[in-house]
């Protein structure tokens, strides 16, 4: 298969492209590598890896590249806390413009290569449920701020989605992420496992925000990227948001000392008020636990990374890059 990845050079889609690769495919990856770096090809097969600089938005080779393809994962949008809070346009003109143009794109074409339009936990904004399923009524509240925004910008890839599957039979899967952590993440953008690894390999103290009671659900990317390569080859997902991620909870302040405990690091804890890290008008999400049935229930998939053997692989890889005063290089 050719397959085609926007957002290639980013964090999920380059271990898309790692994965088919792996695979005997030939991939084309394209980014505007706003967030994304050539860095992350590094080892890489290239005689079967093209890739192109380019904004989805303005891209001349849409076209020609959609033609190309028998397979797609739209990945480019953006992403990380600090990046949607602090440009909340930027993320309007590329989820959803972006989205736009290639759902159009693709329609126009005689033979529809298999679609993934990536959604995120984020779009089951303030409702209060212990298990998020697919099904449930979502609830907003923009006077919360914070990442309201980004969430109605990935519902709004959702309804696109659908509806080009309604019009035109787009064989798109639509799989909702959460919190994917692994190899070549990086912390500068508010994700929060890459920061306590770097932070605990070079002596310093963890920073959690708030009280740390909040939890979260991390699923390995090296599992996100089989779940999605199942669920796109699925005609009974296409058209229907489905969850992606792992169901294991752990509170922030837990995942630090595991960190810690992992890493035989010396670092100590610090708490930083939510509106020193993220601003006054943040309003902290404090739960995201997805329920997996669908997917299962879809799908072949199993979880293979525990979140113990994700950390330890992840400090076993950044150890390489610490110098002997404890710095990272």
């Amino acid at each position: 298969m050719h397959i085609l990845i926007t957002g290639g050079a980013g964090f999920i889609g380059s271990h898309l492209a790692e994965h088919h690769l792996a695979k005997g495919d030939s991939v084309t990856a394209v980014d505007d590598l706003s967030t994304g770096s050539l860095e992350v090809f590094s080892g890489f097969d290239r005689s079967r890896l093209f890739f192109e600089t380019a904004d989805i938005l303005t891209w001349q080779g849409l076209e020609s590249a959609v033609a190309k393809a028998d397979r797609i994962y739209h990945m480019a949008a953006v992403v990380g806390m600090f990046r949607v809070l602090k440009e909340p346009i930027e993320v309007t003109r590329v989820n959803v413009l972006g989205t736009e143009r290639l759902l159009e794109s693709v329609s126009k074409r005689d033979h529809l290569p298999e679609l993934v339009v990536t959604s995120s936990s984020s779009v089951y904004g303030h409702t209060a449920s212990e298990e998020l399923i697919e099904g449930i009524d979502l609830v907003y509240a923009p006077e919360k701020g914070g990442l309201t925004a980004y969430a109605l910008s990935k519902l709004t890839n959702e309804v696109q989605a659908m509806a080009y599957r309604q019009i035109h039979s787009l064989p798109v899967s639509i799989p909702r992420l959460f919190n994917a952590v692994g190899p070549r993440q990086s912390g500068n953008y508010g994700f929060v496992l890459p920061r306590f690894i770097k932070q605990a390999l070079s002596g310093l103290p963890l920073t959690v925000y708030g009280d740390g009671t909040q939890t979260r659900s991390f699923c390995d990317v090296r599992d996100t990227v089989a779940a999605l390569d199942m669920l796109v080859g699925e005609p009974e997902s296409w058209g229907i948001p489905v969850n992606v991620g792992n169901p294991r909870e752990i509170t922030i302040l837990d995942l630090a000392r595991m960190v810690i405990e992992r890493s035989g690091s010396n670092s100590s804890i610090e708490f930083i008020p939510f509106e020193q890290g993220y601003g006054s008008q943040f309003w902290q999400i404090t739960q995201r636990r997805p329920s997996v049935e669908l997917l299962q229930r879809l799908t072949p998939f199993q979880h293979v990374w525990t979140l113990e053997k994700t950390i330890d692989d992840l400090i076993t890889r950044n150890r390489v890059n610490v110098v002997p005063d404890g710095r990272l290089l």
